[in-house]
């Protein structure tokens, strides 16, 4: 079944794929979905190459589009688990659940855990997954499973070392330059409502001020072409 599932989400459009132990973060309302599997789509190099210095109306066209491929590969992938007799469930590639008690900004389930989880990547002192083969140039989907497997090495701390180029690189100045673990919390790295504030004040004009990604741009990570 792992072997079906990778060639599956290969075969339609994600780079890289990874199979994580999330029993320690899926709460009671999921505690037999214990597997995560998480995936990458890569953005286009050329696209971000021109998201230095902020979004463009290309950057936002791909954003959208990657997360409509993401939603699309995740669907299928729980289609394809039910068939043969797993619990399933697809994690929205972009949708904040804004409950009482919830973090803002927070998803269902976080993409960045399960790719942690699953080895894709480390998370960046911009708070993104940083990729060994593509640095933060890339997109997260995330499905959550019954099936068990055997799963891949997790990350469980950060590779930016004295790297700050994305701290100095954000206009709203909210990252910390906090080196990741599995201790510290998302907000001792990323002011996320500071970051949604500057991108609706100053990005209107792009997807109504709902993306950003200079700090993905700028990463050296992921820049040289493979």
């Amino acid at each position: 079944m792992k072997k079906l599932i990778q060639q599956l989400v290969l075969s339609n459009g994600a780079d890289k794929i990874g199979f994580g132990d999330v029993s320690l973060y899926v709460g009671d309302k999921y505690s037999d979905l214990t597997t995560a599997i998480s995936f990458v789509v890569r953005l286009s190099d050329s696209i971000m190459d021109e998201v230095k210095e902020g979004p463009t109306h290309e950057y936002f066209h791909l954003y959208r589009s990657v997360n409509r491929l993401i939603d699309d590969i995740a669907l299928k992938t729980v289609i394809t688990l039910q068939r043969e007799g797993y619990r399933a469930i697809p994690v929205a590639a972009s949708q904040s659940i804004n409950l009482e008690g919830n973090k803002p900004y927070s998803g269902l389930f976080s993409h960045r855990l399960a790719a942690t989880r699953a080895g894709i990547g480390w998370i960046g002192k911009n708070a993104s997954i940083i990729t060994p083969e593509y640095g933060p140039r890339i997109r997260l989907g995330t499905v959550l499973t019954d099936m068990k497997v055997e799963y891949d090495k997790p990350y469980n701390e950060s590779f930016c070392g004295e790297c700050n180029i994305c701290v100095q690189k954000c206009p709203t100045y909210a990252l910390s330059g906090a080196n990741w673990t599995t201790k510290i919390n998302r907000e001792d790295i990323v002011d996320v409502i500071a970051c949604s504030n500057y991108m609706k004040d100053n990005y209107e004009m792009i997807g109504r001020g709902s993306v950003c990604g200079i700090c993905i741009s700028n990463c050296p990570i992921g820049k040289e072409r493979l």
